[in-house]
């Protein structure tokens, strides 16, 4: 089921730079939920698992199923819209995984989303939204709920902590061009492909053709790239958000949803 990855260009140095003792596994299957089987096949490459472990009383009832199970008893790497590579620190090292759903993308790309977990787990920050969010997410959830369905809630929530995590990373990614020049030009190659998407997202807002939720999917991984959001997500980009986290998220949920009623 995993079986450790081969580095090349830059990726052996970042590594080394950012997370040393991080394994690289590449996955036989896409994964989420590990069952007790898979769990045992994880530990024949670690030296041991330390599942996180969340208080129930975060979720209010209407928490997607995906969120329930997320805090039950089964360990979990990854959820819905974490894409081909996920990482934890669940394990001990740490492990960075990539999954079968890439084996066709861009050799650069890949390796770039590779050096960008690897960034993640130096980062010391949870896995999750759930264990940014923590006490406070039923807040999120009540600044969101008149507006958004439970899934909608989810990905929302997703992509706000993805916006945390992005002005974290893109600091380093913005010096690599002399250390690490190929995963730079990958991380600005990207950037361009994405900044003509985030140009129509209030247009396409307002006319119905993108749902709130998958514009703030979009808009969110802006961040990580230093690109000009358009508005409500720019007030995402800001040193405030760094300094409060999960406070100012809270905060920008309940004042975008109020201007929208």
């Amino acid at each position: 089921m995993f079986t450790d990855r081969s580095l090349t260009g830059d990726l052996p140095a970042v590594r080394a730079a950012y997370a040393p003792e991080t394994l690289v596994l590449n996955c036989d299957r896409d994964f989420e939920t590990l069952d007790p089987a898979v769990a045992e096949e994880l530990l024949l490459v670690t030296d041991s698992l330390d599942q996180i472990s969340y208080d129930g009383a975060w979720l209010p009832t209407t928490a997607p199923e995906v969120l329930q199970e997320y805090i039950g008893n089964d360990l979990t790497i990854g959820m819905p819209g974490d894409g081909g590579v996920a990482w934890t620190r669940q394990t001990v090292p740490p492990c960075v995984f990539v999954k079968p759903r890439l084996e066709t993308s861009p050799d650069d790309f890949v390796s770039f989303l590779v050096a960008e977990a690897l960034v993640e787990v130096s980062l010391d920050e949870p896995e999750h939204f759930l264990g940014f969010f923590g006490e406070q997410y039923p807040e999120f959830v009540a600044a969101t709920e008149d507006h958004l369905d439970a899934n909608a809630r989810y990905q929302l929530a997703a992509a706000v902590y993805t916006a945390y995590l992005g002005l974290q990373t893109r600091a380093e990614f913005g010096d690599w061009a002399d250390d690490y020049p190929d995963l730079y030009a990958a991380w600005d190659d990207a950037g361009e492909r994405l900044q003509p998407r985030l140009e129509d997202l209030p247009s396409e807002i307002a006319q119905g053709q993108t749902e709130f939720a998958a514009a703030a999917e979009l808009a969110c991984s802006g961040v990580k790239h230093g690109l000009d959001l358009p508005a409500p997500f720019a007030a995402l980009d800001t040193e405030a958000y760094l300094e409060y986290g999960a406070d100012y998220a809270v905060q920008w949920a309940e004042t975008t949803f109020e201007k929208m009623e």
